[in-house]
C-alpha cells in the first residue's frame, strides 16, 4: 500500500469536513482523545493488577495438590438424576469457594 502524501491527506481532510461539518470535527476529536485517555488508564491499571497478582503468586508457596478421593464402591442402584444434579451443584459450590479463596489470597 503506497504511503499517504500531503495531497492525499488534504483530500481526506476535505472529505471529512464535507461529511461532518467544520463544527463537529473538533467535538469528535475531543471525544476520541477522551476515549483514548480512559482506555490507556484502564489498560495501565490492568497491567499493574497483573503485576501485583504475579508478584503475590511468586511469593506464596505452591498450594498442595488435593488428594484424590478413594473410589466409592458401586452400589446396586444408580443415583437418580436429581441426586446427581445435587451432587454436581455441591461440587461446583466447593470449587467456586476454593477459587474465591485462591483469588483473594
Amino acid at each position: 500500500m503506497p504511503n499517504l502524501g500531503v495531497p492525499e491527506l488534504l483530500i481526506i481532510a476535505c472529505v471529512l469536513v464535507l461529511l461532518f461539518g467544520a463544527k463537529k470535527l473538533p467535538e469528535m476529536a475531543r471525544g476520541v482523545g477522551k476515549s483514548l485517555r480512559i482506555f490507556k488508564a484502564e489498560t495501565t491499571k490492568l497491567r499493574e493488577e497483573d503485576d501485583e497478582y504475579s508478584a503475590t503468586q511468586a511469593a506464596q508457596p505452591a498450594p498442595a495438590q488435593p488428594q484424590p478421593q478413594p473410589a466409592q464402591p458401586l452400589t446396586a442402584a444408580a443415583p437418580s438424576p436429581e441426586e446427581q444434579a445435587r451432587q454436581l451443584e455441591e461440587q461446583a459450590a466447593k470449587l467456586r469457594a476454593q477459587a474465591s479463596v485462591n483469588k483473594n489470597a
